[in-house]
Order: structure tokens, then C-alpha cells, then sequence
């Protein structure tokens, strides 16, 4: 299946993609909280995310997601960030993921060079069928994460939510 092949690749490509994505958090104007995060951590766990994509994909509401995503929320909030950018961080992954397999012939790579009986519409059915399940893997991951953060906001009292 096409949509295994392409994820696969991401996979492949996971370091590159982390760290671009990383230093995009570091430097946006967005995301200006992303400094008080240790580089090597931030990387870590960007280069995680896209490493294990098919798995995060493949069952987007199970409990790996979720304690993975809470745990984010909580550190972010302990580290100060706002919740907006936290949001905006999501969105940043997405895009950098979506960048990555265009820029890169991500799609072109995983079809297979068959002439004469290739179905183009099954190949689109498998392309759409990925991006959709990304699509919900994201939903799913800040939901999560605004939960941690929101959590760890009520755990800690005396220490308000950061604003910008």
C-alpha cells in the first residue's frame, strides 16, 4: 500500500525532518516560548514523533498516544510556554511533515513505476487515506496536550498560566 510506503519513508527521513522542525519552533515568531526548551530535548521528541508516525497513525486514540501527548502538555506548561503556542507547534509539525513529503518526492517515490494496468484512483484513495489519518493523529495529539497542560495547571496552583 502506498500510504505504508510513504510512511515508511517519513520514517526514514525522521532525523532531517526533526531537526528542522525543532529549529523552526526555536526561531518562529510564533512560538517564541519553544527557547526555554533544551534543543536536544525539543529535537528528541519531534525526531520521536515522526520516527514512530505509523505507529501514532495506525491507532491515533490509544494509550501510548495519550500518555505521550499528556506528558508533553505538562512540560510545556512547566516550562512556561503558552497554550496558543503549544497549539501553534502542532500546526508547525503538521506543516513541516506535509513540506517534507512534497519537497522531497515523498509521494512520487512510494508509486510504483508500472505501466499499462496502474489504477491511479486506488493510489489517490491511498494518499487521501493517510493524510486523513495524520489529519486526526494531530487532532488527537493536541487534544491530549492541552490536557496535560491543563492538568499540570491545576496541579500547580500558585503558578499561573503563562500569557504572552
Amino acid at each position: 500500500m502506498i500510504s505504508a510506503k510513504v510512511v515508511e519513508l517519513i520514517e526514514i527521513h525522521a532525523g532531517r525532518l526533526a531537526k528542522d522542525a525543532a529549529q523552526d519552533l526555536a526561531t518562529n515568531e510564533r512560538t517564541p516560548g519553544f527557547v526555554k526548551v533544551p534543543p536536544e530535548e525539543l529535537e528528541i521528541r519531534v525526531f520521536q514523533l515522526f520516527h514512530h508516525l505509523g505507529n501514532w497513525i495506525g491507532d491515533p486514540k490509544s494509550e501510548k498516544v495519550e500518555a505521550e501527548f499528556l506528558d508533553w502538555g505538562r512540560r510545556r506548561f512547566d516550562q512556561g510556554i503558552p497554550l496558543s503556542e503549544i497549539v501553534y507547534a502542532i500546526i508547525v509539525l503538521k506543516q513541516h511533515l506535509r513540506r517534507y513529503i512534497r519537497d522531497n518526492g515523498l509521494v512520487d517515490a512510494a508509486f510504483p513505476r508500472i505501466e499499462g494496468d496502474y489504477v491511479l484512483p486506488m493510489h489517490l484513495h491511498s494518499l487521501q487515506d493517510l493524510n486523513v489519518r495524520v489529519g486526526q493523529f494531530f487532532d488527537e495529539a493536541l487534544y491530549y496536550l492541552a490536557r496535560g497542560y491543563e492538568a499540570e495547571a491545576r496541579r500547580v496552583p500558585t503558578k499561573p498560566a503563562p500569557t504572552r
